[in-house]
């Protein structure tokens, strides 16, 4: 079993950054893959960033690279999203998940989910 907290949402402007953490409760956390979707009013939830369980691979977003990076710290059973150059389209609610086997762009392939963070990026 493993609990998921996210935190560091808030409302910036266009251009900001925002730094999202997520914090695991678990033994077993730096054993699974981990990501981090989004979902804003209306919209399903979609892949923003994932990473492997020692952060080796990592994958983005066409609209997010260059912007966004994914980090994790095992020791701290957290992971990170630095979240840089925001736009308006970033707005949306941000949920960490944990994928027992591999990172994957399918949120229906998580495990476990976070309650997620809102992120508003004003124009």
């Amino acid at each position: 079993q493993v609990q998921l907290v996210e935190s560091g949402g808030g409302l910036v402007q266009t251009g900001g950054s925002l730094s999202l953490s997520c914090a695991a409760s678990g033994r077993t956390f730096s054993t699974y893959a981990m990501g981090w979707f989004r979902q804003a009013p209306g919209k399903e939830r979609e892949f923003v960033a994932c990473l492997t369980w020692d952060g080796g691979k990592v994958y983005y977003r066409d609209s997010v690279k260059g912007r966004f990076t994914i980090s994790r710290d095992n020791a701290k059973n957290t992971v990170y999203l630095q979240m840089n150059s925001l736009r308006p389209e970033d707005t949306a609610v941000y949920y960490c998940g944990a994928n027992r086997f591999a990172p994957s762009l399918k949120p229906n392939e998580y495990d476990y989910w976070g309650q997620g963070t809102q992120v508003t990026v004003s124009s």
